[in-house]
């Protein structure tokens, strides 16, 4: 008999084939085994640590290709479209073999893999001091699939440290080591800017009035070479009305005091106006019809879903119809259906069976059968600039202390 301790009960498991014991866990201990097995797509602890036992083992060996996770199960194809496939499992273990993912095989790895947060999420993220290394397990394969001309782009929000109001610096880590241990290259970074975002973290932002709201997340653009195939004409913003104005009525050609020389074919008009590397996307879902499913058949909705237009815009910049589109860690799917509507084939791991579940109605029916295209609105964020004078400061003190004592 086997005695494992569980939130203060004792469950009672049998196994013949081994001797009467007793493992005594404390309820975090209990806690960290658990997350730990479901990231890895066990049923329960038990299997988790004969896992962990049977890789330490000398005579546990990887497959003919070297790749083989050992005593990881597969993950299991869990559904297939005209033009991708939607696998349950361990990312790593899937793409640790060369079928169904080949070397130098896909043209865009885009995800959003857990982030490095300081509390536990029921998606699934691992701790923001161990994460580099939980990454590079992720990072080998990635650089394995992906073509010389193909691109790896990550989303990847930030953690503040515990109990002060500093951040950490696990996404630029992970960055570093991608680029280092793995020779990939910075193709570009962007930001992606939620104006919905609430004003968070709240104890430092609403209570001790020491930052800002954290708004923005990272957007690493990776590539094994550094020309990956891409071309910003295909992600053109309408013209602002001033450069509207400008085409309409002519600019006279000069040398701005920046030294930038502004030639006559700053006039050309070439379909729109090339964006910055900052995505500005609110993330407001509510009531799609994904969110509609979920609750009407008992699925959790993916509480860390991207909106459909920052997949779209790498998916347009940076692929062709028919290239292959990977995400590792699918949540709800939003990625392939993405894909799917552009015409490109793709592949979506998801460790987490339910969600997988919730994923599978955005592709029930023919073709897609939820039209959740994401935000329809047309006009641009606005945002205020800095200016002089901003407002009077009189009984408005800083925090001399920068923080360090809550406010009574």
């Amino acid at each position: 008999m086997v005695l494992i301790n569980e939130d203060e009960r004792m469950t009672e498991k049998s196994d013949k084939k081994t001797k009467s014991g007793k493992v005594d866990l404390t309820d975090n201990e209990f806690r960290d085994l658990e997350q730990a097995a479901h990231r890895r797509g066990f049923p329960d602890v038990k299997e988790y640590l004969l896992a962990l036992h049977h890789e330490s083992s000398p005579k546990t060996a990887a497959d003919s290709s070297g790749l083989e996770i050992a005593g990881v199960p597969l993950p299991i194809l869990a559904h297939k479209t005209k033009l991708g496939r939607i696998y349950c499992g361990d990312s790593a273990a899937l793409l640790g073999r060369k079928d169904p993912v080949g070397d130098d095989s896909v043209d865009l790895i885009m995800t959003s893999p857990p982030f490095g947060l300081l509390r536990p999420k029921d998606y699934g993220n691992e701790d923001a001091d161990r994460y580099v290394a939980w990454f590079e397990r992720f990072g080998a394969q990635f650089h394995r699939i992906l073509k010389p001309s193909g691109s790896l782009v990550i989303d990847i929000g930030g953690a503040w440290k515990r109990g002060i109001p500093t951040r950490s610096l696990y996404h630029y880590e992970l960055l570093i080591m991608l680029c280092r241990k793995f020779e990939f290259h910075l193709a570009q970074e962007f930001f992606w800017w939620n104006p919905a975002k609430l004003p968070t973290p709240a104890e430092w932002v609403n209570i001790r009035r020491v930052r800002v709201k954290d708004a923005v997340n990272c957007i690493w653009w990776l590539s094994k070479t550094p020309f990956p195939k891409a071309s910003n004409r295909r992600v053109l913003q309408p013209y602002s009305p001033s450069m509207q104005n400008l085409l309409k009525h002519g600019y006279k050609a000069k040398l701005r005091p920046s030294g930038h020389d502004i030639s006559d074919k700053f006039q050309r008009d070439n379909g729109g106006a090339i964006p910055p590397n900052l995505i500005a996307l609110a993330n407001t879902e509510s009531n799609t019809a994904y969110q509609r499913y979920c609750r009407e058949h008992d699925l959790p909705e993916h509480p860390a879903r991207f909106p459909s237009g920052v997949p779209a815009f790498f998916v347009n910049m940076l692929t062709d119809k028919g290239d292959l589109v990977v995400d590792p860690f699918a949540g709800s799917c939003m990625t392939g259906y993405v894909t799917e509507q552009m015409g490109r084939r793709w592949l979506c791991c998801e460790l987490d069976q339910q969600y997988v579940e919730g994923a599978k109605a955005r592709f029930i029916g023919d073709g897609c059968l939820f039209a959740d295209t994401g935000s329809t609105r047309e006009a641009p964020y606005e945002i205020y600039a800095p200016r002089l004078p901003i407002g009077s400061e009189d009984g408005l003190p800083l925090a001399m202390d920068g923080g360090k004592t809550r406010p009574k």
